[in-house]
């Protein structure tokens, strides 16, 4: 697998596009951090600028409430109703609980998703459906989804 094709585009953005302002522009948004990012996720330098960048482009404020999120998250799903499973990825995503997702939130999360071991997706995936937190995963949890 080359470079190109290991890259993850969470926002539409073609992978050319990307590569284009990379080598003709400066970065224009760069997360406070970056190294630290870089350490804590399964994503090179360059993949998080692109990802700073597509997030700060749906997002200008650097912060997505769940409202934003769900209109994000229809995009990738046209038809249907995606709100109800929109709502509880956002609580996955909300760590902090604080009602918003920051950058940090968003891309440590796609990290597991995306890159992450086995167990790291399975633990994350668990918390996802454990909707009230109790440590048990509820027959009640199907009737949301």
């Amino acid at each position: 697998m080359s470079r190109r094709d290991s890259k993850v585009h969470f926002f539409p953005i073609s992978a050319d596009k990307a590569d284009d302002e990379l080598e003709i522009t400066t970065v224009c948004y760069r997360p406070e951090g970056l190294e630290q990012l870089e350490a804590q996720t399964n994503f090179t330098k360059q993949e998080l600028q692109i990802l700073y960048r597509g997030f700060k482009n749906e997002c200008p404020s650097g912060v997505v409430n769940e409202e934003t999120f769900k209109h994000i998250y229809a995009q990738f799903f046209p038809h249907g109703d995606a709100r109800t499973y929109a709502h509880y990825l956002f609580n996955a995503f909300d760590t902090t609980n604080n009602g918003s997702i920051k950058f940090k939130d968003f891309v440590l999360g796609l990290s597991i998703l995306l890159r992450g071991t086995l167990t790291e997706k399975l633990e994350w995936t668990f918390h996802l459906y454990d909707i009230n937190k109790d440590g048990y995963i509820n027959r009640e949890v199907r009737e949301h989804f």
